[in-house]
């Protein structure tokens, strides 16, 4: 009888062990080496990261950034460099998976991408990509004043004029960074050329102070002008410095030109202005002196006047692009002081015109009053923006 009951135990305790160890058993198997979970976790970590980069191809079209996106991981760096190793910029979003070039990829260029990247399961890799961009079928040029080093007078604009129209104007003015060493703030305007083709300057809202610095950067390239103007493929940059203080001041009634620096009278000098009732009268309001061109051959035929004149010149300051200057007109001594009988020009004798001549710098501005006169200076026809009002001149942006 107790071998029996013994024999009963052992049979009681080996079924207990048994179903306690069953739901072990089965919890263990699908957290093992082979389990589902295991599987799960290696696929991860070994499933590569996707690199997309836009655009691709060759001679694609230019004038966009380049962008390249991550899936499955983050970007640790992005070089694109061009083929003669210059690196287009960009920046990396916050979570990794995207980057964008700070320029735009321009016409006739091969860039090559290369992303660094790392798993979403911590896999690092370097993938390599190459795109090529479409030629320039058409290039949009600019004239730019002033020139780098430059010093020049309290009135002297940036102007800009571009050889092939310009209809993306906002885009454009986008790209035309102007900084000033003292914070002084200006605008651009659009407006047309003398010659007839776009044209924008920017202009402070006041005549400068002396010892400002401007830097003008127009990073351009890559931009496109829009229809019939073409691409522009380079940047530009000038700085130069602002001069004293000189204002030359011309009283056609009085005929009398005043040269005030830093608000004091410097010298008065007796001038004969532009003859009254026709075309040969001066321009009114302000005209900036554009360049000093020295002795030169005045022809009226050129400014529309026939045969008036045909001579030249010495002591010769451009002071529009319609011809009026202010130069040395010994031929018109006798009028010096007291009546205007020119062809629309600022004459006064020999020795007054070089002593001016000796003085003035592009930029200085030439405020132009009196009766007998044909109109005010437009603001393509020289430097002819401060005849415009603040608020009338900041219309004239794109960006407005």
């Amino acid at each position: 009888m107790p071998r029996i009951r013994a024999l009963a135990h052992a049979r009681v305790r080996a079924a207990v062990v048994a179903a306690l160890l069953t739901p072990l058993a089965a919890c263990s198997s699908g957290a093992g080496p082979g389990g589902s979970d295991a599987k799960g976790a290696s696929g991860a970590a070994d499933r590569p990261v996707t690199v997309t980069v836009t655009p691709k191809g060759t001679k694609v079209a230019a004038g966009r950034p380049v962008t390249v996106t991550a899936s499955g991981g983050r970007l640790t760096s992005v070089t694109v460099t061009d083929a003669e190793g210059h690196r287009l910029a960009g920046r990396t979003a916050a979570d990794g998976r995207s980057w964008v070039s700070d320029r735009k990829a321009v016409p006739g260029a091969a860039y090559t991408v290369t992303a660094a990247t790392r798993s979403d399961g911590g896999a690092a890799k370097s993938t390599r990509s190459s795109f090529t961009t479409a030629e320039a079928g058409k290039v949009n040029k600019v004239d730019w004043r002033p020139g780098a080093g430059a010093t020049v007078g309290v009135a002297q604009p940036i102007s800009l004029v571009f050889d092939h129209p310009v209809k993306n104007r906002a885009e454009v003015e986008k790209l035309l960074k102007v900084t000033a060493s003292n914070g002084t703030t200006g605008s651009w305007g659009w407006i047309r050329d003398w010659s007839g083709g776009d044209r924008v300057d920017w202009r402070p809202r006041t005549y400068f102070k002396p010892g400002t610095k401007i830097t003008l950067n127009a990073q351009l390239n890559g931009t496109d002008s829009g229809p019939d103007g073409g691409w522009f493929v380079r940047d530009y940059t000038t700085v130069f410095t602002v001069g004293a203080r000189q204002i030359v001041k011309v009283d056609l009634d009085s005929h009398q030109l005043t040269l005030e620096r830093d608000g004091e009278t410097v010298r008065r000098i007796p001038v004969s202005g532009g003859t009254p009732g026709g075309d040969k009268r001066s321009w009114h309001g302000t005209a900036v002196l554009m360049a000093k061109e020295g002795t030169i051959n005045m022809n009226s035929e050129t400014v529309g006047l026939g045969n008036a004149y045909d001579k030249m010149v010495d002591y010769s300051m451009r002071l529009t692009w319609s011809g009026m200057y202010a130069h040395a007109a010994p031929w018109n001594a006798r009028y010096f002081g007291s009546v205007n009988h020119s062809s629309g020009c600022i004459g006064m004798s020999d020795a007054n015109a070089a002593w001016l001549y000796g003085q003035v710098r592009p930029g200085d501005p030439f405020e132009i009053s009196g009766k007998e006169t044909k109109g005010v200076v437009a603001p393509g026809n020289g430097f002819g923006m401060w005849n415009l009002s603040w608020a009338e001149w900041q219309q004239k942006s794109a960006l407005r």
